[in-house]
């Protein structure tokens, strides 16, 4: 991985810039940390996006319309996508071992496959993340 690579980005992270409710002196920081650099997230990450907003959209709290408009928003941030190497028999083992979810085992893979801290708001994955040893990115770290 590049030097500009600040963080493996993971959904809590990236749906707190589309709404401001949301948002809090964490995310606000990570957002900075963009500026001249990159995030990395796998890519399964636009998936649980698109599921996000969807589930809004279906609660009528968001339009077709917007949900587009959030997209491209993001779609302009500098957000490289990691394509996983680890088998399925892998990433059960990594969620297994760590008691994650089959996607957060995804951003753990990709923080371990990059050597970068993970991004992220989900108590499961911080955990996970510190004991494997690739840390929890915490602001002001670049």
């Amino acid at each position: 991985m590049t030097p500009d690579g600040v963080f493996v980005l993971d959904c809590s992270v990236s749906i707190a810039w589309l709404f401001e409710e949301q948002a809090d002196d964490y995310t606000e920081s990570a957002l900075d940390a963009l500026e001249g650099a990159f995030a990395v997230a796998p890519r399964w990450w636009s998936v649980e996006v698109i599921n996000v907003l969807l589930t809004l959209q279906r609660r009528e709290r968001l339009t077709a319309g917007k949900s587009v408009e959030l997209l491209r928003h993001l779609q302009r941030l500098p957000i490289h996508l990691h394509e996983s190497k680890a088998s399925p028999f892998e990433l059960h083992a990594l969620a297994v071992r760590h008691q994650l979810t089959s996607y957060d085992a995804l951003y753990l893979e990709a923080a371990l496959a990059t050597g970068l801290p993970v991004a992220t708001r989900d108590k499961a994955l911080r955990q996970a993340a510190a004991e494997s040893g690739v840390g929890v990115w915490q602001r002001g770290q670049a």
